[in-house]
């Protein structure tokens, strides 16, 4: 069985977060977004903190890029912390053992694997079908992207914000949340909100622009197919689209 992710507990930070929604292979807008993130940091006068809400990989072109920006050391003053989407843990799962390798190609793997050198279509074909896939994935996916998305939290907290890829079942403690729930969820968490005293921010489900719902925040704007990567800059008295 694989153990659960951590959940992560910070006290504060230098100054505010920027919470940058799912990325989805999306490198060049990544780092526009991180630019615009550095150009307001820089004009305040402060160091920033960037939360990535999960699903760096799948459906968009660049997404061993993306895995290659985020596992690497900053060559900058940001602070980079990153929580676990459903379809980098899917990634990982049909890393270590093929698990749920058909359902996870039809929703994105196709695109992740293409990134590393692999097309899963001609692979497919041979004699070995899906364990030969599984086998050159292992080959061209190195170990430090593997590294990184082990050791991804599946939630972050910081002072009354609620870090999350998903969202949460309404009115359960994190701590009686599964990682499932954390990485997957959709109703009745849209619908009715945390039903906590804290507000979750969240990615996971499209939104045409970003929604300040009751006490949760969403900001997937399905970069991959519509280019917008959205920044939410949150203070401890307000959050705003950067």
């Amino acid at each position: 069985m694989t153990p659960p992710r951590k959940r992560i507990n910070l006290v504060t930070t230098p100054g505010p977060i920027y919470a940058v929604g799912d990325i989805h292979g999306c490198f060049g807008e990544l780092l526009g977004a991180e630019a615009r993130i550095r150009d307001d940091a820089r004009t305040a006068g402060y160091r920033a903190t960037i939360i990535y809400l999960g699903d760096f990989v799948d459906r968009g072109e660049r997404s061993a890029r993306v895995l290659e920006h985020l596992s690497r050391p900053p060559q900058d003053d940001l602070i980079r912390l990153a929580v676990c989407g459903n379809h980098d843990d899917a990634f990982l799962r049909f890393l270590r053992d093929g698990a749920g390798g058909e359902h996870w190609l039809h929703f994105g793997g196709v695109a992740t694997l293409q990134s590393y050198g692999v097309n899963a279509q001609d692979v497919l074909k041979s004699i070995g079908g899906m364990e030969a896939l599984v086998a050159a994935a292992r080959e061209a996916v190195p170990q430090h992207h593997v590294d990184f998305l082990q050791d991804l939290p599946v939630a972050l907290s910081i002072g009354k914000y609620l870090f999350v890829h998903a969202g949460i079942r309404p009115g359960q403690v994190l701590e009686n949340q599964t990682d499932d729930d954390l990485m997957w969820i959709r109703e009745p968490f849209l619908s009715e909100g945390p039903m906590l005293p804290l507000t979750v921010i969240h990615g996971h489900t499209i939104v045409p622009e970003p929604v300040f719902g009751t006490r949760r925040i969403g900001i997937d704007t399905a970069c991959y197919s519509t280019g917008v990567l959205t920044v939410l800059k949150v203070t401890p008295k307000a959050a705003a689209v950067l």
